[in-house]
């Protein structure tokens, strides 16, 4: 939340079936686009984890919602995403959005997010209710709140500190009032050597219970 985040690696060649190769697989959600939501707590590792999943994607665009989002519109940027990104690629057209600059406070050159396949919607509030009918699906980081928190401030160092404390209370306002994790079909969670993937609130009935493990390798190779 401090500056404009760096596209996703792109992977060298198609991923094998997996969990890359599952949400391949899904009917497209917004036009031919299958748009994919990253959702959980800052700090919680999403944007890590969409750079992985869009290498095993074969390189699918990854829109982050720091890009979206303002200082004086944390979370009220609904409208500029659905006007600059989702309409054109429900239309089949590339989107043109102006990525915002946390540090000089105000929006960018432009930016294209073609109408891939798939493409990964990462960032706080990405399975908002505005946005569920255009999602293919949601996945949520599993990751507790406070420990999510303080991550992200480490990382972020005592200059955001001021900021962290707003960022702390509206987040909070966001996912009391609209909730994300009970969309979410799988919960992803960081473990020592990689990736758990398993059922999320949202997952089809009977689905199996028991998570499955996907190193970092794996996902970025489909899992």
């Amino acid at each position: 939340m401090t500056g404009t985040t760096p596209p996703a690696p792109h992977a060298p060649a198609a991923p094998p079936p997996g969990l890359a190769g599952e949400l391949a697989l899904l009917p497209p959600s917004c036009g031919p686009v299958r748009l994919i939501a990253v959702d959980g707590h800052a700090g919680s590792g999403k944007t890590t984890f969409a750079a992985a999943l869009a290498a095993a994607l074969d390189g699918a665009p990854v829109l982050h919602l720091d890009d979206i989002a303002t200082h004086e519109e944390l979370f009220g940027w609904t409208d500029r995403l659905l006007s600059q990104v989702v309409a054109p690629l429900r239309d089949g057209r590339p989107a043109r959005y102006t990525p915002y600059d946390w540090t000089a406070r105000a929006f960018g050159p432009p930016r294209l997010l073609p109408p891939a396949p798939v493409v990964l919607v990462e960032g706080v509030g990405a399975g908002r209710l505005a946005l569920r009918p255009y999602l293919a699906r949601v996945l949520w980081m599993e990751f507790e709140p406070d420990a999510a928190w303080e991550r992200g401030r480490l990382r972020d160092g005592p200059a955001q500190r001021a900021f962290w404390r707003g960022w702390v209370a509206a987040e909070r306002r966001h996912f009391a009032q609209d909730p994300s994790r009970p969309y979410a079909t799988q919960l992803i969670q960081q473990g020592q050597k990689g990736y758990v993937v398993s059922p999320g609130p949202a997952a089809p009935r009977g689905t199996p219970g028991i998570a499955r493990s996907v190193t970092e390798g794996e996902v970025r190779q489909g899992g």
